[in-house]
């Protein structure tokens, strides 16, 4: 049988309460993630559904390493991340990257479009900090791929627009050219009118690179639309997998029922 792209085999991450109502009670834990076992393969997009509080970014942090798991396995190209020290995951993470939900919080301020792609750049290729030419026209070329003018890298992010500053974080997340990209609630911010030009975006990247992608939302309308497949996370724990057209229209469990009756309708009256 082929090996999935990327897999998850029961994975854990707990958090021991430190303070609060439950402080002082030893062995209490918040089980952010409490068991999740997910495979995915090349090129998929996986839509990763639930509401706030359900763990589904803190098991994206897990993905990604930032945060460790308290257990099972985490499986990427037939390598397990969660038995990496952590110098080889950093290497490893040039091939997962993340984007994040506010692109204004994640870019930092004081560094221009050039600067925060540079960086980003060096981490795959550092040869191209000794030629300027070559670096100029890597960052042209990622301003390009996202729909970007290359004229403005000199600008701050100040400058731009909620959905332009969002095409600059995934551009960055592209730079070292990663095969897996996690995009925690990335259009969430977002005007509905953007939202849906980044959703193509994320399409034709997805064409264009052969990516594979997590795309996280609590709103099923928009996993739907992008998404081959939808888990829904409910305290923890996957409650229901399946193509999303399948858990769209016939949805399994009483959770999921939930989510799709709170997706507004046009009234027909």
């Amino acid at each position: 049988m082929a090996v999935p792209f990327l897999e998850l085999r029961d994975v854990y991450t707990h958090f021991p309460v430190r303070g609060g109502a439950l402080a002082g009670k030893t062995g209490k834990v918040v089980k952010a993630v409490d068991g999740v076992s997910l495979s995915i393969e090349k090129g998929e997009i996986l839509g990763l559904v639930g509401e706030s509080g359900c763990g589904k970014s803190t098991l994206s942090r897990t993905i990604m390493q930032l945060v460790r798991a308290t257990g099972g396995s985490i499986i990427l190209q037939g390598e397990d991340l969660c038995l990496m020290p952590r110098a080889m995951v950093r290497r490893r993470r040039l091939d997962f990257q993340m984007v994040f939900q506010d692109p204004y919080a994640s870019l930092n301020p004081r560094m221009t479009v050039f600067s925060t792609l540079a960086e980003a750049l060096f981490q795959r290729k550092p040869e191209l900090k000794k030629n300027r030419a070559e670096l100029l026209s890597a960052i042209a070329e990622l301003m390009e791929l996202v729909g970007l003018d290359p004229r403005f890298m000199r600008k701050y992010p100040h400058e731009f627009s909620g959905g332009q500053r969002q095409r600059i974080a995934i551009a960055r997340a592209l730079a070292p050219e990663p095969k897996l990209i996690i995009a925690d609630e990335p259009v969430s911010a977002l005007d509905v009118s953007i939202q849906s030009q980044i959703l193509n975006l994320l399409l034709k990247l997805r064409a264009d690179l052969d990516l594979t992608m997590i795309f996280i939302s609590h709103d099923l309308s928009v996993v739907r639309y992008l998404a081959d497949n939808i888990a829904v996370m409910l305290a923890g724990k996957i409650v229901e997998y399946g193509p999303a057209e399948r858990v769209f229209h016939e949805p399994e469990h009483d959770y999921t029922r939930k989510l799709l009756s709170a997706i507004p309708h046009l009234s027909t009256t």
